[in-house]
């Protein structure tokens, strides 16, 4: 397996997880409004920071993805 198809596959992990993630932070907005919580340990907000962080790790992937393609092209 190369580095490609790693961060290739960490990307879509990684992408997948966030989504979950956010999920997980608009029920748990949802329970809150009506008093409860789904989630003992992570806040909402903090369910939404760690889905960033992912989605930026994902968007850096594909910008290297992208500029390597590009000099391929040139070269």
């Amino acid at each position: 397996m190369g580095i490609d198809r790693l961060v290739s596959l960490i990307s879509r992990i990684f992408f997948f997880g966030s989504f979950v993630l956010f999920a997980l932070a608009v029920v748990e907005r949802i329970a809150n409004a009506f008093g409860y919580t789904v989630l003992q340990q992570y806040r909402g907000g903090r369910l939404l920071e760690i889905a960033v962080v992912l989605l930026v790790f994902v968007i850096a992937a594909q910008l290297r993805e992208v500029k390597e393609e590009l000099k391929k092209g040139r070269g």
